[in-house]
């Protein structure tokens, strides 16, 4: 992929919640291409970058494009759920700020033999980290119809989940499911005429599932959300972009749990539940994209930001 044509989500409202000071040690804890980071270096003097992705070929293709920075950027072969243990095996206690976009990156899209698209031939995988041993195709083909049911109504949010996973287990009884394009037709032949006039592609919401549940993503966000923020200076920013409810949920409620988790009744005088406040809400409701940048950039449509602040 051209790497020109690759535009980062959100650039500029992620560098105003950063706040980045230049002195200051940041992390983009799924480095992609690099676009985020490549901004945020351009404005660290003596400060440093921790770059992570669990994509081998994104932390080759980002390397290449900061290498300008030089050893103001350290990049982590990683899943963005161990920031926190990545952080101290670098020797690092506490950073300036923290981004996390958590959508599939351009290449993963774009590449037909990665798997993640519904509109190109190929095998099916969807890892993320090629090095991992589940595959879509397992998952397609091994699981159970309660195990695919669930994921297909939990993580895509899926209201046909039943009549889709009655068709794929029709059709893998006959033969294994190999191809995106075999499964996605054996979606849409499940679908009632209704939602095949819907203006999304009736395989999206089940691709999505499908994706999730081979990369653990909603583990490794609530992971991150767990141990992450600990790693902030007082003061620093934490910046985290969604594409789906399901992810901002998580998000949101991690957030509020560090914000109001505390247990006392509210007639209560003082707190006794321990409950210690580590992070605030810098805005109540989650940024959005402007209407140029979605015209400019369509991917970015359902893309929401959440910034917070330790305290």
């Amino acid at each position: 992929m051209d790497q020109a044509k690759h535009v980062p989500v959100l650039l500029h409202e992620c560098l105003d919640g950063l706040n980045i000071r230049p002195d200051g040690i940041y992390v983009d804890g799924t480095l992609g291409l690099g676009g985020h980071s490549f901004e945020i270096a351009s404005r660290l003097t003596s400060g440093r970058l921790i770059g992570i992705d669990r994509d081998p070929t994104a932390i080759e293709r980002a390397g290449k494009r900061l290498a300008v920075f030089g050893d103001i950027v350290t990049l982590v072969h990683g899943n963005f759920s161990d920031t926190a243990s990545i952080l101290s095996s670098l020797g690092i206690e506490t950073v300036d700020g923290m981004l996390f976009d958590l959508g599939v990156s351009s290449p993963q899209l774009d590449e037909a033999q990665r798997g993640f698209s519904y509109r190109v031939q190929a095998p099916l995988d969807m890892r993320m980290d090629t090095s991992g041993k589940l595959t879509a195709y397992e998952i397609v083909n091994t699981w159970d119809e309660a195990r695919l049911n669930r994921i297909l109504w939990d993580y895509g949010e899926e209201r046909y989940a039943r009549r889709i996973t009655a068709a794929i287990l029709a059709a893998r009884a006959a033969k294994p499911i190999e191809s995106t394009q075999e499964l996605a037709e054996i979606i849409k032949s499940a679908m009632p005429a209704a939602a095949l006039r819907e203006k999304q592609h009736p395989a999206k919401r089940s691709f999505q599932a499908i994706r999730i549940a081979v990369n653990d993503e909603l583990g490794a966000i609530a992971s991150m959300m767990e141990t992450a923020p600990d790693k902030l200076k007082k003061g620093g920013r934490l910046c985290v972009i969604s594409f789906h409810s399901l992810e901002d949920r998580l998000i949101k409620n991690g957030i509020a749990s560090r914000e109001n988790g505390c247990t006392c009744p509210r007639e209560a005088p003082v707190c006794t539940c321990g409950f210690v406040r580590t992070l605030k809400s810098v805005s109540r409701k989650p940024i959005q994209p402007s209407a140029e940048e979605i015209e400019a950039n369509p991917r970015s449509r359902s893309a929401k930001l959440r910034v917070a602040e330790r305290v």
